[in-house]
């Protein structure tokens, strides 16, 4: 069973909690990115979930099956996860065909099988006829697939990836991306993923699990975290935007009136707020318009297909002043030029 339950689970390291009593349920062939700054306890989660540290408190299990609670601990080479690490951890004295065949050769399977199945997995992961290289002959990306072969030679059915892509320049990031999603396709392994890069995250993961201070603040769709952050700690880590205050005038069912800067529009919520509430803004989701927000160009960068504009809202009196807007524009604007600026979509953020 390679669905992956953790309950309760907490990780002292002396008086520090690394991790606080977090609950967690990872589908079978599902794919979750554990997304958050340093330090927020998304390694020490897949570290438990290896077996690489024992639990504090709660429990982590396999299907049915305990893997580790404080009193027991299955050691990680009995679980059949499969690991890839930052740094490779490949063995430099092998050649990439030896390297993959290595977990083959401990389990002692029979010679004749072994070519066959390195072969199988190295074109899988774009290696084909690599066999014979040694490693210092190999790019990042070669060595980040060789270790990826290595993981699913052993069949593992689930894979944990440790920032994998944090030593690769841009090209090759995007490429190992593409792989990454090819290979969750092709074998319907349950992947947890821990990144720092949210664009890793959204564009790699079924669901997204944004972590601080050893806890899970939001567990969701790439598309929910991103459309519908759970509180304002997400809203301002995941994507780009403008969180800005603003007042309730009229609601209905998942919809809101605001008014923003003496402008009134339509937003969306997930529940009956009244008075003064918190709204997300997204640039691609504000446009310049003849009628809106009224606003004050402060800087505009060119970003190529776009120019990147921060704005100073203009308040009515005795409504306050300071809040700003970042929009993306196709139109090249000047600091100080007065605009109004309309919102297609915006978000109230719970509890803000």
């Amino acid at each position: 069973m390679s669905e992956i339950r953790v309950e309760g689970l907490t990780k002292r390291f002396n008086e520090t909690a690394a991790l606080n009593a977090v609950s967690l349920d990872f589908a079978a062939g599902s794919f979750t990115a554990l997304l958050g700054p340093s330090g927020c306890g998304k390694t020490t989660m897949l570290r438990l979930i290896a077996g690489f540290e024992a639990p504090s408190e709660g429990r982590v299990l396999f299907g049915d099956e305990l893997m580790a609670d404080p009193q027991r601990q299955v050691p990680p080479e009995a679980r059949g996860v499969g690991v890839v690490f930052q740094s490779y951890a490949l063995w430099p004295h092998m050649d990439v065909g030896e390297n993959v065949a290595y977990p083959l050769k401990a389990r002692h399977v029979k010679r004749s099988e072994i070519a066959g199945r390195v072969g199988a997995v190295l074109d899988m992961v774009g290696l084909n006829g690599f066999e014979s290289r040694r490693i210092e002959e190999l790019s990042g990306g070669q060595r980040q697939r060789v270790a990826l072969a290595r993981c699913l030679v052993a069949d593992a059915r689930i894979i944990l990836f440790d920032e994998p892509l944090a030593n690769l320049d841009m090209h090759l990031r995007s490429s190992m991306v593409d792989a990454f999603r090819d290979i969750h396709r092709r074998t319907g392994a349950t992947i947890v993923y821990v990144t720092h890069d949210q664009a890793e995250a959204l564009a790699l993961a079924d669901r997204v699990a944004i972590m601080s201070r050893g806890k899970v603040l939001q567990a969701a769709a790439p598309q929910e975290v991103y459309r519908a952050p759970a509180n304002a700690a997400v809203a301002g880590f995941v994507g780009r935007g403008s969180i800005v205050s603003g007042f309730v005038v009229d609601q209905a069912a998942g919809t809101a009136t605001v008014d923003l800067a003496g402008h009134r529009f339509s937003v969306r919520t997930a529940g009956s707020p009244l008075g003064a509430v918190k709204v997300l803004l997204r640039p691609e989701a504000l446009r310049i318009s003849p009628e809106g927000m009224p606003a004050a160009v402060l800087d505009s960068i060119y970003r190529g297909p776009v120019h990147e504009v921060r704005l100073a809202l203009l308040t009515p009196p005795g409504q306050g002043r300071g809040q700003e807007l970042l929009i993306d524009s196709t139109e090249a604007v000047t600091a100080g030029q007065r605009v109004h600026v309309s919102a297609s979509d915006a978000w109230i953020i719970p509890g803000a």
